[in-house]
C-alpha cells in the first residue's frame, strides 16, 4: 500500500513542484540518513532539531533555491518549477521529518506507555474505537523503512496543509485503514463541509468585516466599531481555516487515514487562550505537545517552554518580525492566565451563588480572551 500511495503522491508532487521535487527528495533523504545513523545516541534530538531548523530557515531565505546556483548546465530546470512554491509546503514536511525522527528514536529506547491504564481512562477507547494516542503508541517497528517514510512525507491528501498526523499514527493506519468512521459518517462529514462552505459564501456577501480590514477603512471607525470589525475578522479566519483543513481531512478519511481534527470547537466557545490553541490548529497542538512541550519539561516548566514553542511556531509560519511579535505577545497574555487558572482550580463552588459566580467569571474571562486574540491577530 505504501508503494501505491507513494506513486500517486509523486504524480501529485510533480504537478505541484515540477523539477523542485529534487530538493524535497534530497533534504528528506539526508534527514532519513541522520535518523538512522544517530537515533540511538543521546545527542540525537539536538541534531534532529538543528538539521530541520537549518533547512526551515534557509528554504525561506533562499526562496526555494535556484538550480542555477549548482551550475549553468542545471539552470534550464528553473523553467520547470511547477504550479506551487515547494518551500511553502515543505514547512509541513519539516514537521513530518521531526515526527519520524522522534518516533524512531523512542522506538529504539522501548515504549513506556501503559496501554491498560490508558484504556481505563479514555472515553474513546471505552467506546470500542481507537483514539489518536493509542495509534501513536502502536508497535510498528517493521514500518520504519525509506518507502514508508517517503510515503508519510508526501501523502497527497494531507501534503499541502495537513492536518498534521504523527508517523506512528499514519503508518499504523496505512496497512489497516481506520474504522472509527463508517461510510455514512464520512458522507455526513462531507455534507457538513458543503453546508459550511455555503455559510462562508453567505457571510462573504452579507458581512463586510474583511473589506473594512483590508481597505484600511477601520481607521475611520469608532473604537466600538473597530472592536466589532476585529471580532468579525476573527470569525472569518476561523471559518476559512475550518474549510481548508476539513476538506483535506475528508479526502484523507475517504482514503482510509484518520488525521486529528482541526477546529473541533468554535472560536466563540473558547473561554481561555489555552483552550483556544488546543482547538484552533488542534493537530499542530498535538504535534507540539508530543515533540516539544513534553521533551522540554511539560507542565513543570510551562512558564518557560511556551516561549520556545511559540517562537518556533512563528518561525515555522514565516521569517517575519510581525510573527515573532505575535508569538511573544501571545506568551505575555498566557502568563497571567496561567496564574489565574492555577488559583481558580483550587476554588470549589459549593453553593448556587458560587456556581453562578464561577460561570460569570468564566464568561468575563472569555471576553478578555477574545479581545486578546483580536489584538494578537492584528500582528499576524
Amino acid at each position: 500500500m505504501s508503494i501505491l500511495w507513494l506513486f500517486i503522491s509523486f504524480i501529485y508532487l510533480f504537478y505541484l513542484h515540477g523539477a523542485c521535487v529534487i530538493f524535497i527528495l534530497s533534504i528528506a533523504s539526508l534527514n532519513f540518513l541522520l535518523v538512522k545513523s544517530f537515533a540511538r545516541r543521546n545527542c540525537f534530538p539536538f541534531l534532529l532539531w538543528i538539521f530541520n531548523i537549518f533547512f526551515l530557515i534557509f528554504n525561506r531565505v533562499y526562496e526555494g533555491y535556484s538550480f542555477s546556483i549548482f551550475g549553468q548546465h542545471w539552470a534550464y530546470l528553473d523553467n520547470f518549477r511547477g504550479t506551487f512554491r515547494w518551500h511553502i509546503c515543505f514547512n509541513f514536511v519539516i514537521l513530518r521529518m521531526i515526527s519520524f525522527g522522534y518516533d524512531y528514536h523512542w522506538a529504539q529506547q522501548g515504549s513506556h506507555f501503559d496501554h491498560e491504564k490508558h484504556v481505563q481512562r479514555c472515553h474513546v477507547c471505552k467506546s470500542g474505537k481507537l483514539c489518536y494516542q493509542i495509534q501513536q503508541e502502536r508497535n510498528i517497528s517493521e514500518n520504519y523503512t525509506f518507502a514508508m517514510y517517503l510515503c508519510y512525507l508526501v501523502y497527497a491528501p494531507l501534503y499541502i496543509s495537513g492536518p498534521i498526523i504523527s508517523f506512528n499514527a499514519f503508518a499504523s493506519q496505512l496497512e489497516v485503514p481506520q474504522n472509527n468512521y463508517l461510510r455514512r459518517d464520512v458522507l455526513w462529514y462531507g455534507l457538513r463541509w458543503i453546508f459550511s462552505l455555503l455559510l462562508m459564501e453567505l457571510m462573504t456577501h452579507i458581512f463586510y468585516y474583511n473589506a473594512f480590514a483590508i481597505s484600511g477603512m477601520w481607521k475611520l471607525l469608532s473604537p466600538l466599531d473597530v472592536f466589532i470589525v476585529g471580532y468579525g475578522v476573527l470569525n472569518f479566519m476561523w471559518l476559512k481555516f475550518f474549510l481548508i483543513w476539513r476538506y483535506f481531512r475528508l479526502w484523507s478519511l475517504i482514503c482510509g487515514i484518520e488525521a486529528p481534527e482541526n477546529m473541533p470547537r468554535c472560536v466563540n466557545n473558547c473561554h481561555n487562550l489555552e483552550t483556544f490553541w488546543k482547538n484552533w490548529h488542534a493537530s499542530f497542538n498535538k504535534w507540539l505537545v508530543r515533540y516539544m512541550y513534553i521533551p522540554l519539561g511539560g507542565s513543570q516548566k510551562k512558564l518557560y517552554n511556551i516561549w520556545a514553542i511559540f517562537t518556533f511556531v512563528a518561525v515555522w509560519h514565516d521569517l517575519e518580525w510581525k510573527l515573532l511579535s505575535w508569538a511573544w505577545l501571545t506568551c505575555l497574555f498566557f502568563i497571567p492566565e496561567m496564574v489565574v487558572k492555577s488559583a481558580a482550580d483550587s476554588f470549589q463552588a459549593e453553593s448556587a451563588f458560587g456556581g453562578f459566580l464561577v460561570r460569570e467569571l468564566r464568561a468575563f474571562a472569555g471576553s478578555i480572551t477574545i479581545t486578546c486574540l483580536m489584538v494578537c491577530t492584528s500582528f499576524h
